[in-house]
């Protein structure tokens, strides 16, 4: 039986989370306060860059099985599982900052207060929030109400660039709650998204909150440790590719997670190993190796630009340089903590210039840099006078590029590979200088 469900905020967790439950025929209205967006919404336009989001959300808004207001009252009162997927940015201590999640929490009691009696609620904490939080939700809420509900913690687990597949086909889902009532209405939502057999996990809504802090804390972990290796496998002369090969094949370890390079960024993984970070201590129990994570992963960009650097004997001033890559990630729009941006930054306090090109990310990074980046809409086109290429986010388009012409644009053949893209053989064989990370320069007159 379909559900009807209401999910707050059309951030890149809500508009994902609810295009996908419309896809499986439930009825979806999404509530958000920005006038613009919703604009865009409601004609047919998608304010994020996200593959195979937009064919779905068409298909579901002409079918009106999707909607989209700015009427919080009318989509809690037509629903019966409310999803809060609201921002929870940093503090400047690293806490999570809950006001958006308990400030809505708190309109949704006051919006069931005075229309009781109304029938049974579940409200959803779908946002990343520290431990706890569940229960200051159902606080909020019952400020103001009296009746039947439940609160739910059930964290998303979506990749950027891979989040229609994740919230379709997840690996786990995880519900906390302690009421099973809730818990058999939550497992009927999900049974749609697992029929391959991937499980639905049922917990306290304590363990399920600090589930996807130590998910992402963990995964972060894995690249800070290999970016820390590539480190001292440059010291060393060792290659960080051959590392990686050995360890990862250990079925024990896995492939996944272990590549080398600028470090992490986008709205999860600095955010929320700050958030573990600071429940930890406040907990009387600060968690060291998260620490360590978090310090690797600051210090890798100023690295590589310390790498450049050192090539042109200690001074930028000048220099020109054609930057391959601004999201954080490929296959997305996001710039959020973004690696790149750490990079250019200080290549600009160095009295360096910089042309870049990133194939869904310039729009947002043109509203951080306005004109003191040079934006092209053609890669090679980047390339035109500058002292060499500099490859900060792994497009797959990067992968294969015509030699040739980016020789014949830079005024020299070097480039800096932050994320390992090219091997070393193949680019002596091209006549580059080329720099990577955690791997020996491969220079031009290494080329038999």
């Amino acid at each position: 039986m379909p559900h009807k469900i209401a999910v707050i905020g059309t951030g890149y967790v809500g508009l994902v989370s609810g295009t996908c439950f419309a896809e499986n025929g439930n009825t979806v209205i999404c509530v958000d306060n920005d006038k613009t967006k919703l604009e865009k919404l409601q004609n047919k336009e998608i304010p994020i860059y996200e593959p195979g989001l937009f064919e779905i959300y068409l298909r579901n808004f002409k079918e009106h099985r999707l909607q989209f207001t700015d009427n919080l009252e009318e989509a809690v009162l037509a629903s019966d599982i409310i999803f809060l997927c609201l921002p929870t940015p940093p503090n400047e201590d690293g806490s999570a900052d809950l006001r958006y999640v308990l400030d809505v929490a708190s309109e949704i009691g006051t919006i069931l207060g005075r229309h009781q009696p109304q029938p049974y609620k579940i409200i959803v904490d779908k946002s990343t929030v520290p431990i706890g939080t569940s229960e200051r939700v159902r606080e909020a809420i019952a400020q103001h109400y009296s009746g039947e509900f439940d609160v739910v913690s059930n964290p998303e687990f979506l990749r950027e660039g891979f989040a229609v597949e994740d919230s379709l086909r997840p690996d786990r889902v995880v519900i906390g709650s302690s009421s099973q009532r809730a818990i058999d209405i939550m497992v009927a939502l999900y049974k749609p998204f697992v029929r391959s057999g991937n499980p639905i996990i049922v917990m306290d809504e304590r363990s399920a909150e600090i589930t996807k802090y130590a998910a992402n804390s963990f995964l972060a972990m894995r690249i800070s440790f290999m970016n820390d290796l590539a480190n001292l496998c440059e010291i060393l002369g060792a290659d960080i590719d051959n590392v990686r090969r050995g360890i990862g094949t250990d079925s024990r370890i896995g492939k996944r997670f272990l590549f080398a390079g600028v470090g992490y960024g986008g709205s999860c993984f600095p955010k929320d190993v700050k958030a573990l970070q600071k429940s930890a201590e406040e907990a009387g129990h600060p968690l060291r190796l998260v620490k360590a994570v978090e310090d690797i992963n600051a210090d890798q960009p100023r690295m590589f630009f310390e790498k450049i650097k050192r090539y042109y004997g200690g001074n930028l001033e000048g220099r020109r340089f054609a930057v391959w890559g601004l999201a954080f990630k490929p296959n997305t729009d996001d710039v959020r903590e973004a690696p790149a941006f750490k990079v250019c930054d200080r290549l600009l306090e160095a009295g360096a210039s910089l042309s870049a090109y990133d194939p869904e990310a310039i729009e947002n990074a043109r509203i951080y840099y306005g004109n003191r980046i040079d934006f092209t809409e053609e890669p090679y086109k980047a390339l035109e006078g500058a002292d060499a290429l500099l490859i900060i986010t792994e497009w797959n388009e990067f992968r294969q590029p015509d030699f040739d012409e980016i020789k014949a644009r830079l005024k020299a053949p070097v480039i800096f590979d932050g994320r390992n893209v090219f091997g070393l053989e193949e680019m002596a064989r091209a006549g580059f200088h080329y720099e990577s990370i955690g791997r020996p320069p491969a220079r031009i007159d290494q080329a038999s």
